[in-house]
């Protein structure tokens, strides 16, 4: 066994795909031989191994222990076959799979498919004195056997910051196999009734029952796959009833449909035959047709094989007459349209092992391909195979849209929430948002009724995935220090401070709270995971005695916002005598409590929001969210407490003018242009921060401003019309909506300062910007309570 310390392993062992200046950062390369399977935090991970296979394990973000076990295959397991000493039975992974995780489910399967008792195990304790980010292990197996490592830890308190993280565990195989020869497609979902591969310039004709599954796979990533279905009924009348792409685009009022409620693929009957599950690539087309004869025939390649006549091929045996050019969905094909309205395509998004997850809504006839357009960016210049699986109407598959990290990390399925199912019991309208599934209204009320009750009484909303990041160490306020724009030093133990974070350029990576737990203890709350891997990567660029690990999965909060939400929460938690109660909690200030006395549940309340009312945040562990939301509902119900969602979310933080990333900022607007200049001391903080120079600069000579707008009339701009004076832009909507308490329609925009002055007349251009203006004037910023006596003071006149 050999450690590695310091600098992040993954860097050997895998890199983006590069070639003559072009970098895709989405097609990581892993030398030849070596496979990659990550290990979640708190879960295991079972694979087989050979003899001479070299085995390392990656704590990517550090102070998370792993334990080994490895049987041979007569069931033996001896540290030594790894050539490592062992500690004796393997508790940790013992608890794990004990607890029920899905990945516990697949090593428990695995164990028993080779007749292993964990129980019997010799596990090798990794990362056992503590790591730092970056740090490995590595091993080589002396025998074949079944390997199965596990990352251990327990449930996180919500007032600690012990979240256990994930590994990463790397093979290098001794026999990489034939030189040349690439891997296959990923494992499947669940056991499949049929399984096929389909080489490029192939297609595939199939029959699927109403309520099985189709999964069309991106094997080696950058292919495309165009995609028909026929009812079986139809065809048996003699009718072709397939999916119409234009009917489709029509009843969704989508470009496609996507996992969630518009989910679905109709014919020209208006009946559906298909909806989408999951989808990990979300990139797609519906417009154009499958390849034709004709489209190579044109750019000078006659008797290129094509798509439309592979499919006509594959048909005919079920009486489906051929066609020139099939319209279809054409799953991976990216496709965009530019200024002067043509249609024009790059490389598909698609990655390796990237798919789309189908069930069938009848009998149903199916036809797939694999692309051989090798002549342009459809299938990044090089054909590759599309794997086919169907499974059984009885498997259980979550609809999911899919969200990474960061361009360079592993896809990760649309989560629930922790409360998810509380608000499900109100709601079937959820959309995704930032990788988990959240309510956007409920019928029984309305976004109307759901802002009335905010602003009248009191609401509560899902604010789960907000990005949690754990920062500790005794560099850890001095990390803060250097990569937000508040004064971290003047920042005391219990309090919550909003700010920016900015690149060097001053453009803004996020704006987000910092909570300080302790002297060297923060966690910082962001809309987004860029914010908290630039922090890690700032600890390890500065050489900094500090960790940035993140607790998203482990610290799921609701919010409860309005004039009643302090008496409401009053009746719920208990804090210790050494914390401020509910009632004496300032602004921005957060307590540890507990559900009822000392032997409740434990949560942490802040006084913070995004609506512009007196209200709070409560954190918990997934695990407890059930009883922290029923506690609350039970103490609101009676003082009028309401479910509320995305869509009334968005009307009162639109009229309190508070920000959100993508409208008001992205890294190209400094905070003084996003309207939060406020949270950018330069005068009192005297340290230096990422991004101090440039933003000192651009105070000095603004460009643009954050403002309110009131228009004239009903009708509501959308975000991105320009704002302009007389011909000539001068900046535009970032969000807008019609105020129910104002009564009127009010926008936020960013505008030339030179026109940026409260009373300015200007106009909103709508259709090209010039035929259609809608009258507006620069307002007061924010328009509902500007002076914040509400969220402030608790104020209600």
């Amino acid at each position: 066994m050999r450690r590695g310390d310091g600098v992040d392993g993954s860097e050997f062992l895998e890199h983006p795909w590069e070639r003559r200046g072009v970098i895709a950062r989405g097609l990581p390369i892993l030398p030849r031989g070596v496979e990659r399977h990550p290990v979640p935090g708190g879960g295991s991970r079972a694979v087989a191994v050979r003899a001479g296979d070299e085995i390392s394990v990656l704590d990517k973000e550090g102070l998370q222990p792993g334990e080994l076990v490895f049987f041979a295959p007569d069931g033996a397991s001896d540290a030594g076959m790894l050539g490592a000493r062992g500690r004796g039975r393997p508790e940790a992974t013992i608890g794990i799979l004990a607890g029920g995780s899905p990945s516990g489910a697949r090593v428990l399967k695995a164990l028993a498919a080779a007749g292993f008792a964990i129980g019997a195990g010799d596990a090798v304790p990794v990362f056992a004195e503590g790591s730092r980010p970056g740090d490995t292990e590595t091993f080589t197996a002396r025998s074949d056997g079944l390997l199965i490592c596990a990352a251990p830890g327990a449930p996180m308190s919500p007032e600690n910051q012990n979240a256990p993280t994930e590994l990463t565990l790397y093979i290098r195989r001794a026999d990489p196999g034939p030189e040349g020869e690439s891997p296959g497609p990923p494992d499947p979902l669940a056991d499949p009734v049929t399984d096929a591969n389909i080489q490029p310039g192939n297609a595939h004709a199939y029959e699927v029952a109403k309520g099985e599954f189709i999964q069309i796979l991106d094997v080696k990533g950058r292919e495309c796959s165009d995609f028909q279905a026929f009812s079986l009924r139809a065809l048996d009348k003699g009718l072709e009833r397939e999916i119409d792409p234009t009917s489709t685009r029509s009843l969704t009022g989508t470009l496609y449909p996507a996992p969630g409620i518009l989910s679905k693929y109709w014919t020209v009957d208006h009946e559906p035959l298909v909806e989408i599950v999951q989808d990990t690539c979300g990139r797609h087309d519906t417009f154009g047709l499958a390849c034709t004869a004709r489209y190579y025939e044109d750019l000078g390649y006659p008797g290129h094989v094509n798509c439309s006549d592979n499919m006509n091929a594959r048909l005919a045996r079920f009486g489906v007459g051929p066609r020139a050019g099939w319209p279809a969905i054409n799953f991976f094909f990216n496709t965009m349209l530019d200024d002067a309205n043509a249609i024009g395509m790059d490389d598909p998004w698609s990655r390796p092992g990237d798919y789309v997850l189908l069930r069938a809504l009848d009998d149903l006839v199916c036809v797939s391909t694999a692309c051989p357009c090798d002549i342009d960016p459809a299938n990044g210049w090089n054909p590759t195979d599309i794997q086919v699986r169907t499974y059984g109407a009885g498997e259980d598959f979550q609809p999911s849209a899919g969200h990474r990290k960061s361009t360079e990390s592993d896809m990760e399925k649309t989560r629930k929430t922790a409360f998810h199912d509380r608000f499900a019991e109100r709601t079937r309208d959820f959309v995704e948002y930032a990788g988990h599934w959240l309510p956007n209204s409920f019928p029984n009320h309305g976004a109307i009724a759901e802002y009335w009750a905010v602003r009248e009484k009191a609401g509560i909303m899902d604010l789960s995935p907000l990005r949690k990041y754990e920062v500790t160490g005794p560099d850890a306020e001095e990390l803060m220090q250097v990569c937000v724009t508040r004064d971290v030093r003047r920042i005391s133990t219990g309090q919550v401070s909003y700010t920016a974070m900015c690149h060097e350029h001053g453009g803004m990576i996020d704006d987000g709270t910092v909570y300080r737990l302790g002297d060297a203890n923060f966690r910082w709350i962001g809309g987004k995971d860029a914010s908290g891997l630039w922090l890690k990567e700032q600890a390890r660029e500065r050489g900094l005695n500090a960790w940035v690990r993140p607790s998203t999965d482990h610290l799921h909060n609701v919010a409860v916002q309005g004039r009643l939400s302090r008496e409401i929460l009053a009746g719920v938690f208990w804090t210790p005598p050494a914390r401020p109660t509910i009632e004496e909690l300032p602004w921005f200030r957060f307590t540890v409590a507990r559900i009822g006395d000392f032997s409740g549940t434990a949560v942490v309340v802040s006084r913070t929001g995004y609506s512009g009312e007196l209200g709070y945040e409560v954190f918990c562990h997934p695990k407890d969210a059930g009883e922290v939301f029923d506690a609350i509902w039970e103490a609101g119900r009676d003082r009028g407490l309401t479910p509320f969602g995305l869509a009334a979310l968005d009307m009162t933080r639109i009229e309190a003018g508070l920000i959100f990333a993508g409208s008001e900022f992205d890294d190209s607007t400094d905070p003084w242009e996003a309207g939060i200049g406020f949270t950018v001391p330069l005068k009192s903080k005297g340290d230096d921060f990422v991004g101090r120079a440039a933003l000192e600069e651009r105070k000095a000579h603004p460009h643009r401003k954050l403002v309110g707008l009131e228009v004239e009339g009903g009708v509501v701009p959308a975000s991105g019309d320009p704002v302009c004076v007389g011909k000539a832009r001068v900046g535009e909507v970032t969000s807008a909506v019609k105020s129910p308490i104002l009564g009127r329609v009010i926008a936020l925009g960013r505008i030339a300062v030179t026109h940026a002055e409260v009373g300015t007349g200007v106009e909103i251009g709508q259709l090209d910007g010039m035929q259609k203006r809608l009258k507006a004037r620069v307002s007061p910023f924010p328009h509902f309570d500007p002076e914040k006596k509400r969220v402030r003071e608790g104020v209600y006149e």
